[in-house]
């Protein structure tokens, strides 16, 4: 989850349950409506648009650099073509529902990868999204036409840690569990999240910890460890610890 949201979410039951977690990580239609004339001489007029569109046809793409590129971005999708021919964009998202691209305000766009020499930047307001298949679909300010879409094909997108929305109670974002310590019931340290994974069934911790290869040099070691609420007793954010059910030989 760069912290892939990076797939946004893991859904934790409540271990007394034993409940089995899984992986988490539509456009608004005009609201003109029209009235009956009055009086003969007056008809009432259409709604006005929501504040946030006529903000952001006006704003428009705006060019970032890393300085102004927020310090909580985390990447949830990237743009894999345009849709439709009024500049809409076609999102592969790294969670299922796509819940944070549904409901950020703004999207930053990044083209090109570390290290290489010529890296775009990009944020914009979105003014519409919308879950499409195993896509989403959205509409940001200031690309207005498919051929202004298409430029922004590959693109990654991030939003802000601090846009996502409120996970219900035991749940959990990946991103939030990337670096919390593991340790077992008999206080028995295993390491710390490096990763999570969606084995299609549920999310699994990928743990790692300092080890040693057949040869005695320094090597890194990993356990896999499934987040559901069998193994999984506690998950304390502000202590940044996880508490399972497994051994250290496993």
């Amino acid at each position: 989850m760069s912290a892939h949201d990076a797939k946004s979410a893991v859904e934790a039951n409540d271990a007394s349950e034993g409940g089995a977690p899984k992986a988490v990580a539509g456009e608004a239609g005009k609201a003109a409506t029209r009235g009956a004339p009055s009086f003969g001489a007056f008809v009432r007029k259409p709604a006005r648009e929501s504040a946030a569109k006529v903000a952001g046809a006006a704003e428009g793409l705006r060019a970032e650099t890393g300085s102004s590129w927020p310090a909580d971005a985390v990447e949830v999708g990237a743009v894999i073509d345009a849709y439709g021919l009024k500049g809409w964009l076609k999102i592969a998202p790294h969670a299922q529902d796509g819940r944070a691209l549904l409901s950020a305000r703004r999207w930053w766009l990044l083209k090109g990868r570390e290290g290489q020499a010529h890296r775009e930047r990009h944020s914009a307001l979105r003014v519409s999204a919308k879950v499409h298949g195993d896509s989403v679909v959205g509409q940001l300010s200031g690309v207005a036409d498919r051929d202004a879409a298409l430029l922004l094909r590959g693109a990654r997108v991030y939003v802000s840690r601090a846009e996502f929305p409120a996970p219900a109670a035991d749940e959990y974002y990946w991103v939030d569990l990337i670096g919390l310590d593991v340790a077992n019931e008999a206080g028995i340290e295993l390491g710390k999240v490096a990763d999570l994974i969606d084995n299609g069934a549920q999310s699994v911790l990928r743990v790692t910890y300092p080890s040693v290869d057949k040869d005695g040099k320094p090597a890194t070691g990993e356990r896999l460890i499934p987040f559901v609420g069998v193994f999984v007793k506690t998950v304390d954010l502000a202590a940044k610890r996880i508490v399972v059910d497994w051994e250290a030989d496993y």
